[in-house]
């Protein structure tokens, strides 16, 4: 574990972190600072490049970094004119509000059962950290956020940064890690959040820079409090033969890790690894879910998924996994429910020739509280959930366009990627969000 000081600053799915996070805001915790005004700390990853480093030139591995630095994800890839709630079986649908980001603006929206909005939060990357000196897309949209039941958001700028906004989206504080695809908050506000750094690491490539992955931990106001390397997690492990130089080929993106969650304690009669505090992380390019130790920074478990892409594995309260797999090179994704240790598959959903189901990049899954499963199709643009059986009882279509010739509400341009949909319990919210809300992006 690394314990080193921060430039600044810094997900609740399950309803035990709501009520946990009500708590602790009734009881004043999480102080965060006054708007504008940024954390006393340094930064915890350095982007700095020496003179010579790894046998190439300064200026070679500064533009390799900077290309690094701009992975992301395209904005929108499929035309579709549906919009908005298609579906909505009101006896077994679970009832709440629907939180989403997309990859039309910098911006998350709230709403209802029927695709009413309720609430939306929107903040532009050069108001918080000031014009980007190369171009980078993903200043244009948030990858994911939480949502505080006081309104509050924390909103990840893809491999750019990080920050904390209140319900009239007014900045509360940023971080200038390199916050990238997740974060989960835990009841008393630390901050769990996966950052990268680029750099060479001349043990898996002594010419090029690669992305090396952390686990980081901040507290409720963004200060950092420590971190874990995944790469330093594998080497000295059991696992550590998993780790290929191979996989950084191509473009240095070594794990692509997309998950971080602190684990509850479920599936802990299975298999000790799954102990509360455990860290539970997806490395994608790895086609690997795995559990670390934050007691020893290693890597205890391990279930290999095949090289096919997968995202958002859950630990469930009756100790299986849920767990969303792109299936990257074929024609139709799954999500399936399967018992961790044995490997038998308990539920699955694959869709049908008449309701098809693909997601070559990103995607979600969440159990609902009543036995359904909401599935994020993030490049369909399309969020939907099904019962035990598989049918379709809620379905969204993202109502934003993006791309040329996009008027953002029109059927011109592509349906705007959707990076997840978020059920949250109703009425957390109430008492402040009573419609839609923020005005518009400044220009």
């Amino acid at each position: 574990m690394r314990t080193r000081a921060n430039r600044s600053e810094p997900r609740y799915t399950q309803l035990a972190c709501v009520l946990a996070l009500l708590a602790f805001a009734a009881a004043g915790c999480d102080r965060a600072q006054p708007p504008g005004e940024e954390s006393n700390a340094t930064a915890a990853h350095s982007t700095q490049v020496p003179e010579q480093a790894g046998g190439i030139s300064a200026d070679h591995e500064s533009n390799l970094i900077d290309q690094l630095m701009a992975i992301g994800y395209l904005r929108g890839t499929r035309h579709d004119s549906r919009s908005g709630v298609t579906i909505h079986d009101r006896e077994r649908a679970y009832p709440g509000y629907n939180l989403y980001v997309s990859g039309h603006a910098p911006e998350a929206t709230l709403i209802d059962m029927d695709g009413g909005v309720v609430h939306r939060w929107q903040f532009a990357y050069e108001d918080a950290f000031g014009p980007l000196a190369k171009p980078n897309d993903n200043a244009g949209w948030w990858r994911r956020v939480v949502a505080f039941p006081n309104g509050d958001l924390l909103a990840i700028y893809e491999g750019l940064g990080l920050i904390k906004i209140d319900k009239h989206s007014k900045l509360i504080w940023k971080s200038e890690l390199d916050a990238h695809h997740d974060l989960e908050v835990q009841p008393r506000g630390e901050i769990y959040v996966l950052t990268r750094k680029a750099h060479v690491v001349p043990r898996i490539d002594p010419t090029r820079p690669i992305l090396e992955d952390f686990v980081t931990v901040l507290g409720p106001t963004g200060e950092f409090r420590k971190e874990w390397s995944l790469l330093e997690a594998f080497e000295g492990s059991r696992f550590e033969d998993l780790v290929n130089p191979d996989f950084a080929s191509g473009n240095g993106d070594l794990f692509h890790t997309n998950t971080i969650a602190v684990l509850p304690g479920f599936g802990a009669q299975h298999d000790r690894a799954f102990r509360p505090g455990n860290l539970l992380v997806s490395m994608n390019r790895m086609g690997v879910v795995a559990v670390v130790s934050p007691r020893n920074g290693k890597v205890i478990w391990v279930r290999r998924t095949a090289v096919v892409g997968q995202h958002d594995p859950k630990l469930l309260p009756n100790g299986n996994m849920l767990l969303f797999t792109n299936n990257m090179n074929g024609d139709a994704s799954v999500v399936e429910e399967f018992h961790p240790k044995q490997g038998d598959v308990a539920w699955s959903y694959r869709g049908s020739d008449t309701q098809p189901f693909y997601s070559k990049y990103l995607g979600a899954a969440e159990r609902m509280p009543n036995g359904n499963t909401l599935i994020t199709e993030s490049e369909g643009g399309r969020a939907f959930e099904v019962t035990p059986k598989g049918e379709i009882v809620w379905e969204f279509y993202n109502p934003h366009r993006t791309g040329e010739g996009s008027d953002d509400a029109g059927e011109e341009g592509f349906i705007a990627t959707l990076p997840e949909v978020v059920r949250l319990p109703g009425g957390i919210f109430l008492g402040w969000a009573d419609g839609p809300a923020a005005p518009h992006l400044r220009r």
